[in-house]
């Protein structure tokens, strides 16, 4: 035996900090880690991403963001004007592309100056076209986009998103658990060095190490989200810090999920994207006068149709110039972040918390085993 010297029992305190922060490490760890099933265990969050991503596009729809509102803040001259010269542009090509495609004959037989008039105008009806665009969207969002199916797809995307979201969501929380098994660990620790100078008992250390990992783990995660009020001046860091968390989540929602892009990509390209589609053929009949056509035994209708298929591959690229006044004027992350601070606090928590309670048993559990492994090994330690 080591003998009964203090250095001894001055290091079964410092051994039990240990465990405890190399539990509380690796409960962190396994909420994210690893992404693929690897010897029986996935990370909790690439797990349960699924039902994660559900209760945050829930919770963003339904209480977070307000689609309308949101359109509402949309000056349809200020994007005319950002996208002026491209949308020229693409009007010209589609307007030549389509034309000379479907009826060559007739568009061969108009001279260029009778050409040139057409396209102008055309042109001429762009600006008509994005307003009344934007109007049908706002009174047909609906039909034209899920955005709870939208926000879903957006943040299981990849294995990553979801994972950086919480991670970054969560990393003051993540800290606080990590260092308070330190202070946790070395509590109990001190605890376990009186019984063992007692009692000499060899499951003591064990049984010890297992108490630290289990209850400095349940601990440890309970007091990010307990109490949610403050009592006694002690209060949850979680619900503590609401105003940086929203501030966070808001930030995270529109740099990576919400953004100008990904929500033009949704209506373009979205499950309903066919009714994007019907919208922008009634929008250009409605628009274009077709004077310059007409009695040429040209299916105008036909016309639109090819011309709304060939515009929505490219409004995003026609539309770039004006997204840095669409990411301001829509605010998608003051709108969440202003929501956020008005939310009860059960409703904040879920935020975060699914996060943490899918496989908490577990976490805790392996805590508990990873504990009492240390704690026979300081056992040996004692007796070598």
């Amino acid at each position: 035996m080591l003998g009964d010297g203090w250095l001894l029992y001055a290091a079964i305190p410092v051994i039990g900090a240990i465990i405890g922060y190399v539990t509380k490490r690796a409960a962190i760890e396994m909420m994210f880690r690893p992404a693929r099933r690897t010897l029986g265990w996935q990370g909790v969050v690439p797990k349960h991403r699924g039902r994660i991503a559900g209760i945050a596009a829930e919770l963003l729809t339904t209480r977070l963001i307000d689609p309308r509102e949101v359109l509402d803040r949309i000056d349809v001259d200020r994007i005319n004007t950002a996208i002026e010269q491209p949308l020229l542009n693409t009007v010209d090509a589609i307007a030549r592309d389509v034309i000379a495609e479907h009826h060559p004959n007739v568009w061969e037989a108009l001279p260029p100056l009778a050409q040139d008039m057409v396209i102008k105008q055309v042109q001429a009806a762009a600006p008509q076209i994005v307003t009344q665009l934007l109007s049908e969207l706002r009174e047909n969002l609906d039909a034209v986009v899920d955005v709870k199916q939208f926000a879903l797809a957006q943040l299981t995307k990849d294995d990553e998103r979801l994972v950086r979201i919480v991670r970054e969501l969560a990393r003051p929380e993540l800290t606080f658990i990590a260092r308070s098994g330190i202070w946790l660990g070395f509590v109990i620790g001190v605890a376990q060095a009186v019984v063992w100078a007692l009692t000499k008992q060899p499951l003591i250390m064990p049984i010890f190490g297992a108490a630290i990992g289990l209850v400095t783990d349940w601990l440890a995660i309970t007091l990010v989200f307990r109490p949610r009020e403050p009592i006694w001046r002690v209060q949850a860091s979680f619900h503590r810090r609401r105003a940086d968390v929203a501030h966070r989540y808001a930030r995270l929602i529109a740099d990576d999920v919400l953004t100008v892009p990904n929500m033009l990509s949704a209506v373009l390209n979205g499950p309903r994207a066919d009714r994007m589609l019907t919208l922008i053929q009634d929008v250009v009949a409605d628009a274009v006068d077709r004077p310059l056509l007409t009695g040429r035994n040209v299916a105008v209708g036909q016309l639109h149709r090819a011309a709304a298929l060939k515009a929505i591959p490219v409004i995003p690229e026609a539309t770039r110039n004006a997204t840095g006044y669409l990411t301001t004027a829509m605010d998608v992350a003051g709108m969440i972040e202003r929501r956020m601070l008005a939310l009860p606090a059960d409703e904040y928590e879920s935020v975060l918390r699914p996060a943490f309670k899918q496989e908490e048993p577990k976490l805790i559990v392996v805590g508990g085993v990873i504990g009492a492994i240390i704690g026979e090994l300081q056992l040996l330690l004692l007796l070598g």
